[in-house]
């Protein structure tokens, strides 16, 4: 059964753009981009998955209940022909979920390394340590600290803090229950879909990013877009560097 899921939007009314954050995350992450001017021209929606931000906790937190989720959410706002752009856990989720919308006319992933099954997990993540934080239930502020500067560059003028009280606010259950889920093998084969998803595809990457491989990235024939000095979380540390770089995908379209 599906949930309603809770959403911010923006004041744009051109194309729509749904925006799918990721693991810990809320829509919070996308307040730059949906006050700048990207979201004053295009009508974002930036929903909460289950579980995360003010959305209802979920019973299914594998990334395919996850695109289910979205893809219900996309048909109850009427925006099957959505651009989808998907962060970290989010991108896997857009990705599953176009599979199933074919009016989705292009993708943007950025934080998100597909594979084609959980063995590939250890070459698309660098060995960081936080990212087992990402899979733990409950979490002490400490945990949710070493996360938050895991997500950002080396350095960056941007506190962790910033992430602390979304990742404290998460269901445990959403963490736990993913990895679980993987463990368990409910995953998709993400290099089949890329392969076959037949639409135009935007990937990027934080030339800072302590989380993904830029090498098993380009590794899987992926085309990359590398965005300078910032690290996995581009929408909160380079927002206008990010509307940019989705403006011009999306006018391509």
């Amino acid at each position: 059964m599906s949930i309603e899921l809770a959403y911010r939007g923006s004041a744009g009314t051109d194309r729509t753009v749904v925006l799918v954050h990721g693991n810990s995350s809320s829509s919070a992450v996308w307040q730059g981009l949906l006050g700048g001017p990207f979201g004053q021209r295009f009508r974002c929606l930036a929903l909460d998955l289950p579980g995360h931000g003010a959305s209802p906790r979920g019973t299914d937190y594998s990334v395919p209940g996850h695109a289910s989720a979205v893809a219900a959410f996309l048909s109850s706002v009427q925006a099957e022909d959505a651009v989808l752009v998907g962060w970290s856990l989010g991108g896997h989720v857009a990705l599953e979920a176009a599979a199933q919308l074919p009016q989705v006319p292009g993708l943007v992933l950025f934080g998100t390394p597909p594979v084609a099954t959980a063995d590939d997990l250890a070459r698309g993540f660098l060995p960081n340590p936080a990212m087992g934080v990402g899979f733990q239930g409950e979490v002490s502020t400490d945990d949710a600290l070493r996360y938050g500067t895991a997500m950002l560059s080396p350095g960056s003028s941007v506190s962790p803090e910033v992430f602390v009280s979304e990742i404290l606010a998460t269901d445990p259950g959403a963490r736990a229950g993913l990895g679980a889920s993987i463990a368990e093998g409910r995953t998709v084969d993400e290099l089949a879909l890329v392969k076959a998803f037949g639409r135009p595809l935007l990937v990027l990457h934080g030339g800072e990013d302590q989380l993904v491989s830029l090498d098993y990235l380009r590794s899987i024939g992926l085309n990359v877009d590398v965005v300078p000095g910032v690290g996995h979380a581009i929408p909160v540390e380079a927002p206008e560097l990010l509307g940019q770089r989705l403006t011009a995908f999306i006018d391509s379209l």
